[in-house]
């Protein structure tokens, strides 16, 4: 059985970007595939889509509460577009509410804006974790934008130590290696919101990237594995011993956004597990315990 820690579920059909799934197709999914729980977060920022209510996530969680878990979110431009908005009133009320965490963050901005550090700065007053998304260009795309090494994200790490940061998306997992083809960073997005996705992984692994150094330097770092499947995949062996190494801070993910997507950190997960590449222990930690530990989950 698995815990989800990243999934979108819309109230009601959306016409673009993609086929959002509602909660009872999501719950459906849900059901085939053997998750437990499912951790669901608005969408607020304009570059990916029109701003969805907090409202409906927790809508949402109130009708199906041993299955929902909310997150909430704020544009980081919300509030007088400053780097001294008060977000983090916003982000008690939500906490309040029964919000477990911020996100997913995804305005197209310098991870380093004042804005965003401000949201993030507000999120450690308060005592929330985030997810962000990451771009590795500014205009024409969503998510946080960072610099090759993501040199933007350790500062982040450093700058508030008692911020729980889940990494999400391409950007941050494309640093889990050198690889000798490095540019892919992240799909193409499209003016027309589609992805081109027919260009995947490729080349040698040439050693560690940033990521598992992040990991052994910042322990506010937890990692969500919706996005770092395809790369994992590029060397199994490479692939357990990193999801052995940080067992006790990585957590399974889908980044359920459409309706029929697969779902590939379930997949590898299973595969590494009956390959015995990774223990049971590693498995369970990974596709459910560390996030009934870390997020005092009412199953067993």
């Amino acid at each position: 059985m698995f815990v989800d820690v990243h999934a979108h579920a819309y109230r009601f059909p959306v016409p673009f970007v993609v086929r959002f799934p509602n909660v009872d197709e999501l719950l459906a999914r849900y059901d085939e595939c053997g998750i437990e729980m499912g951790f669901l977060m608005p969408v607020v920022n304009s570059e990916i889509y029109l701003p969805q209510a907090n409202e409906d996530i927790l809508e949402m969680a109130e009708r199906h509460p041993d299955r929902i878990v909310p997150f909430c979110n704020v544009d980081p431009r919300a509030l007088s577009d400053s780097s001294h908005a008060p977000l983090d009133r916003v982000l008690a009320y939500y906490k309040d509410k029964g919000c477990r965490g911020v996100g997913e963050i995804m305005p197209n901005l310098r991870t380093d804006d004042p804005r965003v550090q401000n949201l993030f700065r507000c999120a450690e007053k308060v005592g929330l974790p985030v997810t962000w998304d990451g771009s590795d260009k500014l205009g024409g795309d969503f998510g946080l934008y960072d610099d090759p090494g993501i040199p933007q994200y350790e500062r982040t790490l450093l700058n508030f130590p008692n911020l729980t940061v889940f990494a999400h998306g391409p950007i941050f997992w494309s640093e889990l290696w050198t690889l000798s083809i490095p540019q892919l960073r992240k799909p193409i997005f499209n003016d027309d919101a589609d992805y081109v996705r027919k260009r995947g992984r490729s080349g040698k692994i040439l050693g560690e990237g940033v990521v598992p150094a992040l990991f052994r330097t910042y322990p506010n770092l937890m990692g969500e594995l919706s996005d770092a499947a395809s790369i994992l995949k590029m060397d199994l062996k490479l692939a357990a011993d990193f999801l052995t190494e940080f067992q006790d801070r990585l957590f399974f993910g889908t980044d359920f956004c459409c309706v029929g997507m697969p779902f590939g950190a379930m997949d590898l997960l299973l595969q590494l597990r009956n390959e015995k590449r990774i223990s049971e222990t590693v498995f369970e930690k990974i596709a459910r315990g560390n996030a009934i530990r870390f997020f005092n989950l009412p199953l067993k």
